[in-house]
């Protein structure tokens, strides 16, 4: 069984993961979790569930930038692409159910995409803005050559033909997130002390960045 499908608990490496999660609260000033990563931060630190999927998402998706003015999400279009490939889903209304979350941008298809705390020490990432032009074309053929029953990823080959071009658009927006992001909240806000993490005085910064 995939581990994406089973139980976070039941995973045998959940106990020494757990174990990185607590040691990044007061060792790491801003964490971004991908995918399987973000879905299973958000379950420890929020208690956030996954949910299994009736169908894969396996595609490249429009997505909307509901916070332009956050520092993420600086220079993002307002709609912008990425890709998906997963069996499960983090569900909009229970993220909403934690004030101290906000949703920086979604898709009307797959829903939340990024996901972040006010002062951006943890950013969770649903989808897979990292991939590159090829990635979700060598999970398909991978498969297809297994004999596997998959769909055609959705909007990444024209005109959904696995035999035509790879519509590539998601590059530049990758390269915003992961810029900003080390910009932002690492270059610019880690502490040059990091015992200020554990003694509460890491958020002064933010201030300059509030919408």
């Amino acid at each position: 069984i995939s581990v994406e499908l089973m139980d976070f608990e039941e995973v045998d490496f959940w106990p020494e993961l757990c174990e990185i999660f607590e040691f990044a609260k007061t060792h790491v000033y801003s964490n971004m979790f991908i995918c399987w990563g973000a879905q299973a931060a958000l379950y420890y630190y929020y208690g956030i569930p996954k949910h299994i999927l009736d169908k894969k998402v396996f595609g490249v998706y429009e997505h909307r930038n509901l916070r332009p003015t956050n520092p993420l999400m600086r220079g993002f279009d307002e709609i912008f692409y990425a890709p998906h490939s997963r069996h499960t889903e983090v569900r909009k209304e229970d993220i909403l159910k934690h004030p101290e979350l906000r949703i920086l941008a979604e898709s009307p298809e797959v829903g939340p995409h990024i996901i972040s705390t006010e002062n951006g020490r943890q950013i969770f990432v649903l989808g897979h803005q990292e991939y590159d032009k090829t990635t979700l074309a060598n999970e398909y053929f991978r498969d297809i050559n297994k004999g596997m029953d998959i769909d055609v990823p959705a909007n990444y080959f024209r005109d959904d033909d696995p035999n035509k071009e790879i519509m590539f658009r998601w590059r530049g927006h990758a390269s915003l997130l992961f810029s900003n992001w080390l910009n932002y909240y690492l270059y610019q806000a880690t502490p040059y002390n990091l015992d200020d993490l554990r003694d509460g005085k890491e958020d002064a910064w933010r201030e300059a960045f509030e919408e």
